[in-house]
């Protein structure tokens, strides 16, 4: 009899590989313990944090562990940092780990297991902690970038749920072009686009490439001075998601400050749905990173009431 309690909801992040792997592993080891795959959902971080939790029994990968999911009957696949110690839930936790490796650690200790999904995990793992040294590195990040090119659900529907079918899927063709060609190309034209939020942050725009790539590389260019490097998405096409990269453990830091979280290195935030033009993002952005700027004015103001000198 198994120690995982059989759950309602399988639910992960919707947004990179980490989350899609994961989240289809969990099914498949859902399917071998109960005789049936659970029904999967996938939400962005946002979403998930309004989300009211009905179940009574679920397991979630890729999403940080909160009090509210301290639950009897909840199952807890993450890597990211949480101060919260589980009380009533099981929490299998590791931050030297991706979610799919900890979900397939999972899948292992219960007879789960091939070369396939140990070669695709393994890639899976190098591009979501961003492994630059592994020599997997380049094929690592093509894998990734299918979940970011085509989406979650795309990707999903494309290989029928199986995860094994990603492993040297078709597209990888396309992903390899375009490491090739748009990562040089957006490099070059993002180095000389970026804008100063604060003397340590600088907003990168980017038109072409994978930008967590070209982030990476202009962190360690000697003509960037910035420690911490974003870049601004809108989301659901009506709100801002920043992304933040570092070398230093600075981006999670910074993050924090705008009410979002995640890695030291990697880390990301909303931003309140009434900034929704891109000159008021910058604008708030000045403002939240840079509060010694605004003297006694901003003092003791969370960033929802933050924006509404913004605003007015």
């Amino acid at each position: 009899m198994s120690d995982l309690p059989k759950p309602e909801i399988i639910i992960t992040h919707d947004g990179d590989l980490d989350g899609l792997l994961s989240g289809m592993l969990l099914q498949k080891l859902s399917a071998t313990l109960y005789g049936e795959e659970v029904r999967l959902l996938a939400y962005q971080t946002h979403a998930w944090h309004s989300r009211c939790l009905r179940e009574n029994a679920a397991w979630v990968s890729d999403l940080a562990f909160e009090s509210r999911m301290d639950r009897v009957n909840w199952v807890v696949v993450d890597h990211h940092i949480t101060s919260v110690k589980p009380v009533k839930a099981r929490l299998v936790h590791d931050s030297a780990k991706s979610a799919c490796l900890l979900a397939y650690d999972l899948c292992r200790e219960h007879g789960l297991e091939s070369e396939t999904l140990d070669r695709l995990v393994h890639l899976a793992n190098v591009g979501d902690l961003f492994l630059q040294e592994d020599p997997d590195f380049e094929l690592a990040n093509d894998h990734g970038t299918l979940v970011k090119a085509y989406g979650f659900w795309n990707m999903y529907s494309l290989v029928n749920g199986d995860p094994e079918k990603l492993l040297n899927h078709p597209l990888l063709q396309v992903m390899r072009v375009k490491r090739e060609v748009e990562d040089p190309m957006g490099l070059n034209w993002s180095r000389q686009n970026i804008q100063e939020i604060s003397p340590k942050v600088g907003l990168v725009k980017t038109v072409v490439g994978n930008s967590n790539v070209i982030l990476h590389r202009l962190l360690n260019d000697d003509g960037v001075s910035y420690r911490v490097l974003l870049t601004l998405n809108r989301i659901g096409g009506n709100q801002f998601m920043v992304s933040l990269r570092s070398s230093d453990g600075e981006a999670l830091p910074v993050a924090q400050q705008l009410q979002g979280g995640g890695h030291p290195n990697a880390a990301g935030a909303a931003l309140p749905k009434s900034v929704q033009r891109l000159s008021d993002a910058v604008d708030y952005l000045q403002k939240a990173l840079n509060p010694i700027d605004y003297g006694d004015k901003l003092a003791g103001l969370n960033t929802e009431s933050l924006f509404d000198s913004v605003d007015g």
